[in-house]
């Protein structure tokens, strides 16, 4: 039988010299976490509809703006953004343009999985396409999801034939060495460069900064007049409410239900409401004395201060355009809040509305688990209860269209966090087949 020590002294030892994340730590396991073939068949699946999702989020966003359906879609959506950044992503070229990256954050609960977000511009890519590479080589009988190359393969295939330039900004210099990595690895000419002062050269780009950089990014101009005028094509495109997390609550307001059901089909429409949470977009407009906001039996927003710690298996967060939007920086949980707290973020959820709006969404909790991990400090190895984050990688194929999963990152998280996110005290693994 393998040593499981000697499997993490392995995995450790294969680190690529500087890391991956810049300053940033993780526990290894010896092993990866284990999915039930239902599990991955279902996330398989998956990739088809997010695609789709995220295409008809396009459509009633450019239906809503041309007064074919309310404009209040596009009013929310457009809060915050320079009109010059919302008419590029409107520019005839990009029209049909949707993220080729797709990665959800989804919670492993004791009934499935529940997404909290899409993100267009994930990290990780290149941390999952090395989990799965070395956990592959160290145990060829276990089945990574997406096999040992998947990642890379599902990467490039985003992409025409050459390669890409992949725009990192200082904002997320973070991530720069495993982009380094990944683009050591693939096949074809590919170049990390710098975001701030890239010189457009006709090259598909990949672009790895968030939209709401853009005032410190003096490259971004031309880069943006480029993709408007078709010379050069950029992933994800420049459509900022594409990247809004509030997108979850349009899909779960009752006057669009019919639109969603269309353009998704029934079937695809069911199985999203089963993934995302009951979600609202918190809007302080005051609603007629004989209604309340369905699901929560209030009649303002500001009645969520009242609720009591039971009452409140809820999350607070900003929708996104914004530094504070991402890495669950402006999350609150509503169970893990006092009071006072909670008030507080309620308070500055609702007058956030008209520049920054936030979104409110059920809060369910992820089953415990328990997996193995190295202790660098005794040698040992440790066994830690936890709370497990799926990030499965999506890649939408620039050749037909076809969406494939390249690999499944597992951030398995103590129990006692309520916020599943990657941190020191995680243990970070590539999922395989049961």
């Amino acid at each position: 039988m393998t040593d499981p020590s000697r499997q993490a002294e392995r995995v450790r030892a294969a680190m690529p010299q500087g890391g991956l994340f810049a300053e940033k730590e993780w526990r290894i396991s010896p092993e990866p976490f284990v999915l039930s073939k239902t599990e991955v068949r279902q996330l398989e699946q998956l990739g088809p509809v997010f695609h789709r999702f995220q295409k008809t989020c396009d459509l009633l966003y450019r239906r809503s703006r041309s007064g074919s359906l309310p404009d209040w879609i596009a009013g929310y959506l457009d809060q915050g953004k320079p009109a010059s950044l919302l008419e590029t992503g409107l520019a005839h070229t990009t029209l049909t343009e949707t993220p080729r990256v797709i990665r959800p954050d989804l919670i492993l609960t004791a009934v499935g999985f529940s997404a909290t977000e899409l993100d267009s511009v994930p990290g990780g890519i290149g941390l999952t396409a090395w989990l799965g590479e070395t956990y592959a080589a160290l145990d060829p009988s276990h089945e990574i999801v997406g096999g040992s190359r998947g990642m890379f393969d599902g990467f490039a295939s985003i992409f025409g034939e050459g390669g890409a330039d992949l725009l990192v900004s200082q904002e997320s210099a973070g991530y720069r060495p495993e982009m380094e990595w990944l683009a050591g690895y693939l096949r074809g000419e590919w170049r990390v460069t710098d975001a701030e002062s890239y010189e457009v050269s006709g090259r598909d780009v990949y672009r790895f900064f968030e939209l709401f950089d853009l005032p410190n990014l003096p490259a971004a101009g031309d880069l943006m007049a480029a993709a408007a005028a078709g010379r050069v094509k950029v992933t994800a495109p420049f459509k900022p409410w594409l990247e809004e997390k509030l997108w979850s609550a349009l899909f779960w307001s009752h006057p669009l239900s019919e639109v969603w059901k269309r353009e998704l089909r029934e079937s695809n429409w069911r199985r999203l409401r089963e993934i995302f949470p009951q979600s609202w977009v918190v809007d302080p407009a005051e609603v007629p004395h004989h209604a309340v906001i369905p699901g929560l039996e209030i009649g303002s927003f500001a009645e969520l201060k009242a609720f009591s710690q039971k009452e409140r298996e809820l999350v607070l967060k900003l929708s996104g355009f914004n530094e504070q939007a991402w890495g669950s920086r402006s999350v609150t949980v509503g169970q893990d809040a006092s009071q006072a707290e909670w008030g507080g973020a309620v308070d500055a959820a609702i007058a956030s509305f008209g520049v920054l709006p936030y979104l409110l969404q059920r809060f369910h909790a992820g089953k415990l688990v328990n997996h193995p991990w190295w202790n660098p400090a005794t040698g040992q190895i440790e066994r830690m209860e936890g709370r497990v984050r799926l990030c499965p990688y999506y890649f939408v194929s620039a050749k037909d269209d076809s969406v494939s999963l390249g690999g499944v990152l597992a951030t398995i998280c103590p129990a006692d966090k309520k916020i599943l996110h990657g941190m020191r005290d995680a243990i970070l693994v590539p999922c395989r087949v049961e």
